[in-house]
């Protein structure tokens, strides 16, 4: 910290580095022999959240040798790489973590509060001086002693204290919109489980009610097939789950050169191959757009409401997942959501049910409304504890 911003600090307030109050804890457990139950990977950490909710159970599956450090209630977990990512959490329970993962704890109890040291890495000046120092260009990370060299200045004990009870008042509410939200969207998925499951009509192949399509990647080296005016989409957008908008778009000149068809606003894109958790996944098209060719466009008839298909598909995804072929990478294809089984109701039925849903959802609009405010509350409120003006 410079001269200059000393000078501004506020009465007792003292401009320190991370490492003269922080210390990295080393403690040292074998998974096998500690007694411990569970272990915190980098994707148990959720960002900007300082609670763990997730967590693995030790002796579940391989850990591999990075997983040796013991963490204990009250110290607080840092993700070391990819830093932008923000991962901060407070442990609550003991358990084992990689060496990747930074274990701290306040040097001297009498100088930082511990519960406020996760509130002071989770600033824009800590994040920022983390990601600058970081290394590596694929997957960045930083070491302690770089972290160690971060300038901030320390409040006095009880603006630590009154800073804590600020803040954590803050997170409480947060948490309870957050937990709102989850709830309103489990039921919504459990209702339409429930009330697709319960319908007594007889099931027809899908391709005998929707036509089904998928597109295309136009020659990335072609330039005149890229950034026109229509859009394009990858099959990471059926992340979206609403797709109102696309990332990329191309010309005239390769919707007419190329394997493409403008897929119609109401159609269901189903991801037909990807890693982890996207295949089988569905998303309501809300934009007319062109697709890669790993989407499945189920584009509906007169004899189904686009809103019900949609819901249906995604109720569906673990059997779509199942409908899936192939011995090295099992994957869905046109030909298989053509002959995926659907019940299809009178068109009345359908729209009750949609209307039931879009009930739910417009719950879930007004939390997630709730829970941006609640975040904006929270930075402003950040900013507020722990400027040193």
């Amino acid at each position: 910290m410079s001269d200059r911003n000393s000078k501004a600090l506020k009465p007792g307030w003292r401009p320190v580095k991370f490492g003269d109050v922080v210390r990295q804890c080393k403690e040292k457990a074998d998974p096998e022999t500690s007694g411990l139950e569970r272990y915190i990977a980098g994707d148990h950490m959720d960002t900007d959240n300082l609670r763990l909710r997730r967590w693995g159970e030790i002796g579940s599956g391989y850990l591999g040798p990075a997983f040796h450090m013991r963490f204990r209630p009250g110290q607080v977990l840092y993700g070391s790489r990819r830093t932008y990512l923000r991962k901060v959490a407070v442990a609550d329970f003991e358990g084992i973590c990689a060496n990747t993962t930074f274990v701290l704890e306040p040097k001297n109890l009498d100088e930082l509060v511990p519960e406020f040291l996760p509130f002071l890495m989770q600033t824009e000046a800590f994040t920022e001086f983390s990601v600058k120092n970081s290394k590596g260009s694929v997957n960045p990370y930083i070491n302690f002693s770089d972290l160690a060299r971060f300038e901030f200045a320390l409040p006095p004990m009880d603006e630590q204290r009154r800073a804590v009870s600020l803040l954590l008042s803050v997170d409480k509410q947060t948490e309870a919109v957050l937990g709102a939200l989850r709830a309103a969207t489990k039921l919504r998925k459990s209702f339409a489980l429930d009330a697709f499951s319960a319908l007594e009509y007889p099931k027809v192949k899908m391709g005998s009610v929707a036509e089904i399509k998928n597109g295309s990647t136009p020659r990335r080296a072609k330039n005149e097939y890229w950034n026109g005016t229509i859009p394009w989409l990858p099959t990471g957008k059926v992340n979206d789950r609403v797709i109102l908008e696309a990332d990329e778009f191309i010309t005239e000149k390769a919707l007419s050169e190329c394997p493409l068809t403008l897929i119609p606003e109401g159609s269901t894109l189903v991801a037909m191959i990807g890693e982890g958790q996207t295949r089988g996944r569905a998303a309501m098209l809300g934009i007319d757009s062109c697709i890669n060719q790993n989407f499945g466009a189920v584009i509906p008839g007169a004899s189904l409401d686009p809103w019900y298909l949609f819901y249906l598909l995604e109720s569906n995804y673990e059997a779509l997942r199942h409908w899936s072929q192939g011995t090295n990478q099992r994957a869905l294809s046109c030909g298989l959501l053509k002959s995926f089984p659907i019940p299809v109701p009178p068109i009345e039925v359908q729209r009750g049910l949609v209307s039931q849903l879009r009930e739910i959802e417009t719950i879930e609009s007004q939390l997630a409304t709730r829970l941006g405010a609640a975040h904006e509350i929270r930075r402003v409120a950040h900013l507020a504890a722990l400027s040193v003006e």
